[in-house]
């Protein structure tokens, strides 16, 4: 009644491939390729942090410049 799940070794490369010090390299290497792909993915989705946002900055201006000196007091 119980079907064997489990999935045969061997089918498209020998299982004396498999185990060969190539193939393993070969895997780590896409392993770290898909890790690094993944997390440029996700990067790309985060929205960016501009590193000056959180430095304290002296060069801001103590009064506003604009032709509408009191428009942010107004609302």
């Amino acid at each position: 009644m119980h079907a064997d799940l489990r999935a045969p070794t061997g089918i498209l490369l020998p299982e004396t491939f498999l185990q060969t010090d190539f193939f393993a390299v070969l895997a780590t290497s896409v392993a770290i390729n898909t890790v690094m792909y993944a997390v440029l993915a996700v990067a790309k989705i985060l929205p960016r942090i501009y590193l000056i946002d959180w430095l304290p900055s002296h060069n801001r201006r103590s009064e506003t410049r604009s032709i509408y000196p009191d428009a942010h007091e107004r609302r």
